[in-house]
């Protein structure tokens, strides 16, 4: 700093506040730069970088602000050196006819032209609560994967590269990323030998927007990562793998056609189809940590005779919403299979599984298939779900496995309609069952602490079951308040349990030609709701059985009952048991002088049975029913009218058997 004296006040000198001898202010410089901004490519022979506009040629100096990221010569030319911005100046000193002076302009620099730092924010998944809401996440970047016939491109990571290692082989991609931002990967295009793999410190979304991936030698998507992948589908997307694919990896896990070792949340609005067409029991989706259908996605997994289950989530397995199709053909495979709890809370989800059982030479025992396999439990809240199992040995749902470890908590149903089907016979002591809930530790037939019980106090369960028991409770099976159940069995009971069985509410109908109708190794007891319990073998088997040889017994204190096939000897009712004929194949309806209690709708062939309800005084047949019915359509309240009034008689058990006969009509 100069500092000018004078008779006045000291002036200081600077570049900023230049004066001549004589005092004056002298002007600035014209200098200028053709841009004020600039972005240029680490690398890149193309950057055009803005240019020095100096008319009346003065002497210039250059300068950069950091020469760890770009330097700058005495002619003015730029290298750069690494990502960063910078500002790049040009000085000129004071003269007689101008003050010193200075240009600049900031200097951006890339290691890419697209560095994908955008905003993405996706649509809500249907759960703004959790954290598994794709929105709940702001993802910093997008990086674009594009698989071609000529192999992939990426875009997007421009400035990411020194934390995230592309390695790209054909359309082979391999992505390892250690930054703190969250990115979204973009996957389209179409590769007849691809994958897309990944390891990453942070969770992600995978956006499949258009995109058809086969994998010839094991997974086409391999998320590395134990984070969580948000899976954004949009459009329609394939994914597969090859019959002969080896799916060898070294100690690296790989386990299905779409796998990861993170948690897998699906959302969106598009469609995702995958395949698993090879032979090493390898899955079509599976997660080392849990599984969870969001929003309306749909997801078709289909899985060959060699291929594994359909959708594995180790952790659990959570149906929030969307349309899936499951087609499972795999020996002693299933369609969705947890080790801990499945659990469907909304959606559309179908089931289909052809697969035969065999020997599993690791725990050394035959095994079947199933549409629904939790080592734990079964719950379901809302949503629809249909299974249908042909295979030898197959059960629709199977709950409670005794290589679960820990005390199974109880299954449940509450809500939204589940339909089960089963086919397939016996074999080598493995049963089919509908809906089965099993115990991890059993002695015999005898109940343990163990035992998985079963709660269904709401929603729709229809089962048909062509050569097992509709539904078999290994512990307690409750139905209670709405629950609208009806089970049907040509080969053995329509329902069973080893503990007790308890009716407190809710619509029932269980059908057997082959044994019980609802049979209970315990005390069977009803208190409320409405009951229509049918048995056509005529022999030794009852329409609603109790363990009496062990003191269980039947308990009838309640609700409305109709039974076709006899009740249990020595059963206890404090309500009056009567007999009626009925319009066999119509709908009779029980009265209490005044109003109608219920109707139902008697199958084919049975023309006389049992009833016992509070206040009941006389019966109709062949009354008309409104549009409202419940359980599969066999119970009505409202809207009856018509018939014809028949007389009740007493009820006499009668017969060969411990349970008695066919009531007899009047």
């Amino acid at each position: 700093m100069i500092v000018a004296g004078g008779c006045g006040s000291d002036k200081i000198i600077t570049p900023d506040n230049p004066i001549d001898s004589g005092g004056s202010t002298l002007p600035s410089p014209p200098l200028s730069w053709s841009a004020s901004n600039y972005t240029a490519i680490l690398g890149s022979d193309q950057n055009v970088f803005p240019t020095l506009s100096n008319p009346h040629d003065l002497a210039v100096t250059f300068k950069s602000s950091n020469t760890e990221m770009a330097t700058v010569n005495a002619s003015g030319a730029v290298t750069l050196v690494a990502p960063g911005t910078v500002s790049i100046t040009a000085n000129t000193a004071a003269t007689d006819q101008y003050a010193a002076g200075s240009a600049s302009y900031l200097l951006t620099i890339k290691k890419n032209a697209d560095d994908g730092t955008v905003t993405t924010v996706f649509d809500s998944a249907g759960d703004p609560s959790s954290e598994d809401d794709i929105a709940n996440t702001t993802f910093t970047r997008l990086v674009t994967i594009t698989y071609s016939s000529s192999g992939a491109s990426i875009s997007g990571y421009g400035d990411l590269t020194d934390v995230m290692n592309v390695t790209i082989k054909g359309n082979q991609v391999t992505i390892a990323y250690t930054g703190t931002e969250c990115v979204a990967y973009k996957l389209t295009g179409t590769a007849s030998d691809g994958f897309f793999k990944l390891d990453s410190s942070k969770k992600q979304a995978l956006w499949l927007s258009g995109l058809s991936l086969n994998c010839t030698s094991g997974a086409a998507i391999n998320i590395q990562s134990g984070k969580r992948s948000f899976v954004y589908v949009e459009g329609t997307n394939t994914l597969s793998d090859g019959a002969s694919a080896a799916y060898a990896s070294g100690d690296e896990d790989m386990k299905a056609v779409f796998f990861s070792e993170g948690q897998l949340v699906f959302s969106g609005k598009g469609s995702l189809e995958v395949t698993a067409n090879n032979a090493k029991e390898k899955s079509g989706i599976s997660s080392d940590d849990y599984v969870r259908i969001m929003n309306n996605p749909s997801i078709t997994v289909s899985t060959g005779s060699s291929a594994g289950h359909g959708i594995r989530g180790k952790e659990y397995v959570q149906l929030s919403g969307g349309l899936t199709t499951i087609n499972s053909a795999g020996t002693m495979k299933k369609g969705i299979v947890s080790d801990d709890y499945v659990l469907v809370e909304g959606g559309n989800h179908t089931i289909t599984v052809t697969g035969k059982m065999d020997y599993d030479t690791t725990d050394e025992e035959y095994k079947g298939t199933a549409g629904i396999k939790a080592d734990n439990y079964f719950g379901m809240t809302g949503g629809t779900v249909t299974i249908s199992n042909s295979g030898t040995g197959g059960k629709g749902i199977r709950a409670g496995s005794e290589d679960y470890q820990g005390t199974l908590s109880a299954s449940y149903i509450s809500g939204g309609t589940l339909k089960i089907s089963t086919e397939g016979k016996e074999s080598n002591d493995v049963s089919c069952k509908c809906l089965n809930v099993a115990a991890t530790t059993e002695s015999g037939n005898k109940v343990t602490a163990y035992a998985g019980n079963l709660n269904i106090s709401g929603g729709t369960v229809i089962v048909n079951a062509e050569n097992s028991e509709g539904i078999e409770v290994k512990g307690n099976l409750v139905i209670s308040d709405n629950a609208q159940v009806y089970v049907s069995s040509k080969g053995d009971d329509a329902v069973n349990c080893q503990a007790e069985l308890d009716v407190t509410g809710g619509y029932v109908y269980a059908y057997s030609t082959a044994n019980d109708a609802m049979d209970a190794n315990h005390d069977l007891k009803i208190s409320g709701g409405y009951v229509f319990a049918i048995s056509t073998r005529g022999d030794s088997e009852v329409a609603l059985d109790a363990n009496t040889e062990e003191r269980y017994k039947l308990y009838i204190t309640g609700g409305t009952v109709v039974a076709y096939g006899g009740l249990e000897r020595s059963y206890s009712s404090t309500n009056t048991v009567y007999s009626m004929s009925c319009t066999a194949g119509g709908w009779n309806a029980l009265h209490n002088g005044s109003s109608y209690i219920a109707a139902f709708k008697a199958p084919d062939g049975v023309s006389s049975v049992a009833v016992c309800s509070p206040g009941l005084s006389k019966g109709y047949k062949g009354v008309n029913v409104g549009s409202t019915t419940f359980a599969n359509g066999v119970w009505a309240t409202s809207s009856i009218s018509g018939g014809t009034e028949v007389s009740l008689g007493s009820y006499s058990n009668g017969g060969s058997g411990p349970g008695g006969g066919v009531p007899p009509g009047r």
